[in-house]
């Protein structure tokens, strides 16, 4: 067999395998994509139970409730147009709390309900941490300095 008829089966052989490669990555990165979806959009358009998505919107107040047990908790989250319940067992994130922005990892049981894995708790631009409350930012200095 001539040296060119080898490079050109071995150039063969190697983009079949890089097809071959590609198409398992796109496979298995199709299965573990969680796709975002406001509450409007889940009651428009619907999700099926049981396929990971994240939920993103506000935690509408007066809807957080702990369950008995301490470490459940149930609440609503809403984008202003529709709204969804929720629950999620575990530890929640110091940020989350009523009025303020979320975006849950989970999905939907068949009752409707969100059942979260994940809460990523958001803040808004004027968020200060608790070390820090009571002090203000000098712009010219450059230095933190407290409030009087």
């Amino acid at each position: 067999m001539k040296a060119k008829h080898q490079r050109l089966i071995l150039a063969l052989a190697a983009l079949v395998a890089l097809v071959g490669a590609a198409l398992l990555a796109a496979s298995a990165l199709r299965d573990e994509a969680a796709y975002f979806y406001a509450p409007a959009d889940v009651r428009t358009k619907g999700v099926e139970a049981g396929k990971a998505i994240r939920l993103g919107g506000m935690v509408v107040k007066g809807s957080l409730k702990h369950a008995p047990d301490g470490v459940t908790i149930h609440f609503d989250v809403t984008d202003g147009k529709a709204t969804v319940p929720a629950s999620f067992k575990g530890i929640a994130p110091d940020l989350f709390r009523e009025g303020s922005g979320v975006v849950a990892e989970g999905a939907f049981d068949r009752s409707g309900t969100f059942v979260a894995t994940n809460l990523l708790a958001k803040h808004d631009e004027r968020y200060m941490p608790r070390e820090l409350e009571g002090m203000n930012y000098n712009e010219t200095t450059h230095q933190m300095k407290a409030e009087q």
